[in-house]
């Protein structure tokens, strides 16, 4: 599971694929696109075997959260 979970952030995420411009010059904000990522990952994006969010399969939301709610809540 790890290394799917790996796979998928290296895919997702241009900044951990070899060879790019797309690196963060600080850690703050290499940190803030990893959470953005998984924030996204968990409770946006809808995942087909699941047919729902994570976050809604391990009840941890009842509903599905839009982009701008995302936006939102990672500005606070």
């Amino acid at each position: 599971m790890i290394e799917r979970q790996n796979l998928t952030m290296r895919m997702s995420m241009r900044r951990f694929t070899r060879l790019t411009n797309f690196f963060s010059k600080k850690v703050e904000n290499h940190r803030a696109a990893v959470a953005l990522h998984f924030a996204h990952y968990n409770f946006v994006r809808l995942h087909r075997t699941l047919r729902e969010t994570p976050a809604m399969a391990a009840s941890v939301s009842d509903r599905l959260w839009s982009l701008e709610e995302l936006v939102e809540r990672a500005t606070i």
